[in-house]
């Protein structure tokens, strides 16, 4: 028999289990796992399993799906409530076993299921909604067969909805429908709780305009550890990198109003505007710091306003990745051939033995020529007349080649003009 789990402050079956699939032609989402489920279904012997998902997705509804239609015994436990020992106890008597939250085990925790998946004395269907990449051990995850599930789509949600109000016997207006499911964030939990919810406001209250504020607030899941946190830090900087100040601000906000920590956010702005907008505006970097001091400053929720501000001047500014690329030629360099020895006459010599060896001979202090340029050669010999630095003739930095071109224009015509007396530059 079914077990129910029934809601201690009302006595009632919780809704999400009321109308939880009986089997996989009720299973609603996931349609890119159909001809997967439908194999595993057919299967003489099902595998171990890793679902991998979004809270609300239907992980634990797939687990026991496939658990049942082995018609083998089976348990189900949550890693957060089960240690080792009572594990064991569990397994007394089964050889199928759902872990919820299988990351939450540690290394070791987890390393208790690797002799008993190798020898088939257990079959696993564990679930987490950590990128298992980082949360599940390489070992583990060697033995079992991984189904990622992606948040529900608005379909999907409108007929969970629809499922809902029929086993609350509840009626109210399409746009009310479509407004619950909106704001559930891909979540069917979350999407059955609001229902439930709904069911106990009266009706007028059920009414689109009206409920909109009824609503309780629905809190978005932060990941920081998992996927959508680096998903939503990446889209950001990509849309500001892509001149797209919309975009920006949708993913700013999310991040935010997901629980993101601002000055995470604020990193994120300050290494943007120094690898995408760069020498294109140089100003974009001072913008992007006085940001991160405003939001120090001010706090959070006001923080969210230099945010705006600095995430719609990066988005609007020209871009120029080029000091960026220039480093990333150097390092390549090295990491290729090693570091190559200075050059003689740009070394320091501090001491009469190096003076002797011939270091800081015959250097050109360039503040004693016009223009404050003297020509010399400062890569190692080896490299002389490599480029790293590869401009972009756009925005500031096109202005600032014209100077530096000019400037050195300028000295090479005075090349009669006598060195100014000055400073050594030792």
């Amino acid at each position: 028999m079914k077990k129910q789990v029934l809601d201690s402050s009302t006595g009632r079956t919780p809704l999400a289990e009321r109308i939880r699939p009986a089997d996989l032609d009720e299973f609603v989402g996931q349609r890119h796992l159909k001809s997967k489920l439908e194999a595993l279904l057919r299967a003489k012997r099902l595998p171990s399993l890793l679902l991998f998902g979004p809270p609300g997705s239907g992980k634990s509804t797939l687990a026991l799906l496939l658990a049942r239609s082995t018609g083998r015994p089976y348990r189900r436990v949550s890693a957060p409530e089960t240690g080792l020992a009572e594990l064991r106890k569990q397994l007394s008597g089964v050889d199928l076993l759902i872990l919820d939250e299988v990351h939450r085990y540690s290394k070791a925790q987890q390393d208790f299921f690797l002799p008993q998946l190798e020898n088939g004395e257990v079959t696993l269907i564990a679930t987490t909604t950590e990128n298992p990449s980082f949360s599940v051990t390489r070992q583990l995850l060697s033995r079992l067969h991984v189904l990622r599930l992606m948040p529900l789509a608005d379909p999907d949600l409108l007929e969970i909805t629809n499922r809902g109000l029929k086993a609350l016997n509840l009626e109210i207006p399409e746009e009310s429908r479509r407004l619950v499911a909106g704001v559930s964030g891909g979540d069917a939990r979350t999407l059955l709780n609001l229902l439930e919810y709904v069911a106990e406001l009266p009706p007028e209250k059920r009414e689109p305009q009206a409920l909109r504020p009824a609503l309780p607030e629905v809190i978005q899941r932060g990941d920081r550890g998992g996927d959508s946190h680096y998903e939503l830090a990446s889209a950001m900087i990509k849309s500001i990198r892509g001149s797209d100040p919309d975009a920006a601000l949708y993913y700013m906000a999310c991040l935010l109003e997901s629980g993101e920590d601002p000055r995470f956010i604020c990193r994120r702005l300050i290494l943007s505007a120094s690898e995408d907008v760069g020498l294109a505006d140089p100003q974009a970097l001072s913008l992007a710091v006085a940001c991160q001091q405003a939001v120090e400053m001010v706090g959070m929720p006001e923080g969210f306003i230099p945010m705006a501000e600095a995430a719609v001047y990066l988005a609007l500014a020209p871009k120029s990745n080029s000091s960026y690329a220039a480093y990333l030629a150097a390092q390549s360099e090295i990491r290729e051939n090693g570091l190559q020895p200075v050059p003689l006459h740009l070394r320091n010599a501090t001491t009469r033995l190096q003076r002797e060896w011939g270091y800081g001979k015959d250097y050109k202090y360039p503040h004693n020529f016009p223009e404050g340029w003297a020509e010399q050669i400062y890569l190692p010999e080896t490299l002389t007349g490599r480029r790293f630095y590869q401009p972009k003739e756009h925005g500031v930095e096109r202005s600032l080649l014209q100077q530096h071109a000019q400037r050195l224009r300028r000295a090479a015509n005075k090349q009669s003009a006598r060195p100014f007396p000055g400073g050594t530059g030792k």
